[in-house]
């Protein structure tokens, strides 16, 4: 068992939880790009670094749980590189479950849970079988079966004499970096006879200048055995671009050395555990708790060398302000102009580089959906292609981290309810391979991220069924097909006729478009009976910046998102209607659109000779209505101040901000007025019902 994290050594623990995740990422993805039958060399050994990174860093800090089971791993991985294993479903798979069981244990790890071994001794098993089980050879002996969890023991050429090889191997410092292990490279050189190994070590530095991520040792070898040069190549084959090798025949038909050498496995132990001294040497850490969570980002040095940049060109300009305000001369108002105007210049320029920093390209949250489709795939006995375009989008860290959720609850439907199975599929014409696609891009100030499937699409008949039954639809009431697309967003909404594991409760699509909506962004689907369906989510790239319209309502100042701006019109009077009973509405090209009056909702006086009216046509879900205000003012990038946070959740007000005369401006939340005006808004039968935008 693993010991606990040692609390001075958990700064330097974070940053190991951090490499480690990143290299669960690199091991799933490659994997899940490999072909079946021969291996891609490039992507084995980015697999294999990346689980021998896990496993040394494992090992320094003395998790020796995860470190003896990545070792199975990358024995495994090991086979594959060197050819000895063909690239099979299976053991692809089982690779795959051992990455997320390796997660696991960090996860457990970091925040002081108690280790389950039982997954992990049933894919120790699993990987032991599999590394007895050896190919291309037909049938390992009991011996080879033994030694498997060590490495394949190499094809060799026998003679009928021994003969005794001098091997001097001296690894480049960065073989570490490369993925190959030396240490790994003479236990199989060891299983080709007997042999004895001295080590120079003469080249290690001092403790202050030692690197525990590089190699200063090198080796000289006796070896005696039957096996040919070609044989004693092949064991380093893997690691001829990272060392000086001479391997030189002595004698034949001698016997073995007997007098050993120091072996490297007796100095790994102590170089272990100086890299570890060192690294808590140079990073003395404050005590704290291992389950204190981190938000990091990583910066490329670009983003910071413009941020610094941007910087200096600040200071300069202060410095020359400075001076206007200690002595005034009308004579240098034209110099005080142009530096306020490079102030602001470079003010924008530094608020677009910050907020630059904050943005992460799109494909950590696509990244997921390879193995999400690849599992589902496999339990719904489906064969499904994905297809990812615009994975470097940037998108603001805030919004990624809250789109993940909202993209696997529609990865899954369409995966469930949309692509059919391959039988249904060829029946209908189709290939028995069903296509995903899931794509992000800019547009304008938004990202757009869509998710396409090319399976049945919707049964609208289905719906339309279904929400009668559930009072939503009046019986016999005519729809559009948008309208009734839109239906699947209704909580607690589901078609389909058997609860499974993927889907069915009724429990995703309405926390999708709530969760979307949340985030100020929009949903949209578009389906295609017998060719598939679309699902289109738009949304801001970042939720500390806000374009916004100013609006003068009374002696207050609103702002309105541009994006949930459709048009503004100057209203006349008597334009505007009165349902008894509801509210008011505008007709709007032949269709009727509820209004909400600001003054009322928010309780702004008036006085008697504001006549002029302004309708801000707005939409959000699919749904316009107008927002009546005083006046139209300017548009302004703003920053968002929270409300809830600061004071309290105050309906229909998403946040705040400062103007730049010190006033402040409440963010109209144009879903909750929307919500607010749909609990009490009807049309009478006779007039037209309200429809959701084109």
């Amino acid at each position: 068992m693993s010991p606990p994290i040692d609390p001075d050594l958990v700064e330097i623990c974070e940053v190991f939880f951090e490499e480690s995740a990143e290299g669960l990422e690199i091991m799933e993805e490659g994997l899940l790009g490999l072909d079946l039958g021969a291996a891609d060399l490039e992507i084995i050994n980015n697999i294999f670094r990346a689980a021998h990174s896990i496993k040394g860093g494992a090992g320094t800090f003395g998790f020796t749980d995860i470190s003896g089971f990545t070792h199975g791993v990358e024995t495994l991985l090991d086979q594959m590189r060197d050819g000895e294993r063909e690239v099979t479903d299976e053991a692809v798979q089982l690779l795959l479950e051992s990455v997320d069981c390796i997660g696991v244990m960090l996860e457990n790890l970091k925040d002081d849970n108690p280790d389950d071994p039982a997954q992990r001794d049933r894919l120790n098993i699993r990987i032991n079988e599999m590394l007895a089980n050896k190919q291309p050879s037909s049938s390992p002996t009991d011996t080879e079966s033994a030694d498997a969890s060590e490495g394949d023991k190499p094809p060799e050429m026998e003679s009928d004499t021994s003969r005794i090889w001098k091997i001097h191997f001296s690894p480049t410092r960065d073989i570490l970096h490369s993925g190959t292990d030396p240490l790994a490279l003479l236990g199989k050189l060891k299983k080709l006879g007997e042999m004895s190994v001295s080590i120079d070590s003469t080249a290690i530095p001092s403790f202050p200048d030692l690197d525990p991520e590089e190699l200063y040792m090198t080796w000289d070898i006796d070896l005696t055995t039957t096996a040919d040069s070609e044989a004693i190549n092949a064991v380093f084959s893997s690691a001829v671009d990272h060392c000086d090798l001479d391997i030189t025949c002595v004698s034949e038909g001698a016997n073995s050395p007997d007098t050993p050498g120091d072996t490297p496995e007796s100095s790994k132990p102590e170089q272990s555990k100086q890299a570890a001294a060192k690294k808590a040497a140079k990073n003395p850490a404050k005590k704290k708790k291992a389950t204190t969570e981190t938000s990091s980002i990583r910066v490329g040095i670009d983003k910071v060398d413009s941020l610094l940049n941007l910087v200096g060109e600040l200071v300069i300009t202060q410095s020359m302000l400075r001076r206007f305000g200690e002595v005034y001369d009308p004579s240098v108002l034209a110099e005080l102009r142009d530096g306020l105007m490079q102030l602001e210049r470079h003010t924008r320029e530094l608020q677009e580089s910050a907020m630059q920093i904050r943005m992460l390209p799109i494909n950590s949250s696509f990244s997921r959906f390879p193995r999400l489709v690849r599992d589902l795939s496999n339990t719904l006995g489906k064969k499904i292609e994905l297809v990812v375009s615009g994975e470097h989008t940037e998108v603001d860290k805030t919004v990624l981290e809250k789109l993940s959720d909202p993209l696997v609850h529609l990865v899954r439907n369409s995966l469930d309810h949309g692509i059919e199975m391959p039988d249904v599929r060829v029946a209908n014409g189709k290939v028995e391979t069903g296509t995903l696609r899931l794509s992000a891009a800019h547009e304008g100030g938004n990202v757009v991220i869509k998710v396409e499937d090319d399976g049945a699409g919707l049964n609208r008949e289905r719906i339309l069924q279904k929400a009668v039954e559930k009072g939503l639809v009046a019986e016999g009431e005519n729809l559009s097909d948008e309208r009734v697309d839109n239906l699947i967003f209704q909580p607690g909404f589901s078609t389909a006729e058997v609860v499974s594991d993927v889907s069915g409760r009724g429990v995703g699509m309405d926390v999708v478009r709530r969760n979307i909506v949340d985030l100020g962004g929009q949903i949209r689907v578009q389906s295609f009976p017998g060719k598939g369906t679309s699902l289109r989510i738009s949304l801001p790239l970042t939720l500390a910046i806000l374009d916004g319209q100013l609006v003068r309502v009374g002696d207050e100042v609103y702002v309105i998102s541009v994006v949930s701006i459709v048009e503004t019109m100057q209203v006349q009077p008597g334009q505007i209607k009165y349902v008894s009973g509801s509210g008011e509405v505008f007709l709007l090209r032949d269709t009727y659109i509820p209004v909400a009056r600001a003054a009322e909702t928010f309780g702004v006086a008036q006085s008697e000779d504001e006549t002029a009216e302004l309708l801000v046509i707005v939409e959000t879900e699919n749904i316009r209505f107008g927002v009546l205000v005083n006046e139209l003012l300017e548009q302004q990038q703003i920053v968002i101040k929270s409300i809830e946070k600061n004071y309290k959740k105050v309906e229909g007000l998403t946040g705040a901000t400062i103007l730049g005369d010190g006033r402040v401006a409440l963010i109209l939340d144009v879903p909750g007025i929307l919500n607010n005006l749909m609990n009490t808004y009807t049309l009478p039968d006779r007039e037209p019902e309200l429809v959701e935008a084109a």
